[in-house]
């Protein structure tokens, strides 16, 4: 269960989740961003539990072969092969937020059912291109769980896959209350630093899938 806690934890350093959510912060006025921000998580959150719960359904119909693939070093090899390309990956890259993020923000202006459903697309998105977060999801599947623990695992997977974009949301709340604040001051010399927050999350996501993949081999 640890390991499936572990990976769960690496789908939460989620770049584009949170660099959206920092933008809110910049963009929107206060009374807007307590509004628009519950739904976007709601949201977020929404869509990683629908595609895990889908997933995992799927995944237990096949428990034993699910086994065979954790004990098998393939299962290790594949971590750590993917743990290579993403140290790679953020080498090369500028460590800029997506592009994407500006055109996402026109429709989180002001809360409506859109501002639900973009989040509930970036939690589909975020998970479904996510190697941890599908890895984790054979661990839970392997463990053979009874439909109502199988639903409790599915909701606290969920909920850890979201912990960091809740807690930066969290977080951005505070500064704007307390600018001024210790916490204010170190979340704002960290927002002006985000090629180096993400070069961080990058490598550390590739490391973590490398170790976890040695392990298991």
């Amino acid at each position: 269960m640890l390991y499936a806690v572990s990976y769960a934890f690496m789908d939460s350093i989620n770049v584009l989740s949170i660099a959206v959510i920092v933008a809110l912060g910049v963009l929107l006025p206060a009374g807007m961003y307590k509004k628009v921000t519950p739904l976007l998580v709601a949201g977020n959150w929404s869509g990683v539990f629908a595609l895990a719960l889908l997933v995992t359904v799927v995944f237990s119909g096949f428990g034993e072969l699910m086994q065979k693939i954790l004990d098998s070093a393939a299962f290790g090899l594949t971590l750590m092969a993917v743990g290579v390309i993403t140290l790679l990956g953020t080498w090369i890259s500028k460590g800029k937020p997506p592009a994407v993020v500006g055109r996402l923000l026109g429709g989180l202006q002001r809360p409506s059912p859109m501002t639900f459903w973009i989040g509930f697309g970036l939690g589909v998105v975020q998970s479904a291109t996510s190697v941890p977060f599908f890895a984790g999801l054979i661990v839970l599947a392997a463990l053979h769980p009874a439909p109502a623990t199988l639903g409790v695992g599915v909701v606290l997977y969920a909920s850890i896959a979201l912990s960091l974009p809740i807690i930066a949301a969290l977080l951005v709340g505070w500064v704007r209350i307390a600018p001024n604040s210790p916490i204010g001051r170190l979340f704002t010399k960290a927002s002006r630093n985000t090629e180096l927050l993400s070069k961080v999350a990058g490598y550390s996501v590739g490391v973590l899938l490398i170790v976890l993949g040695a392990l298991g081999v």
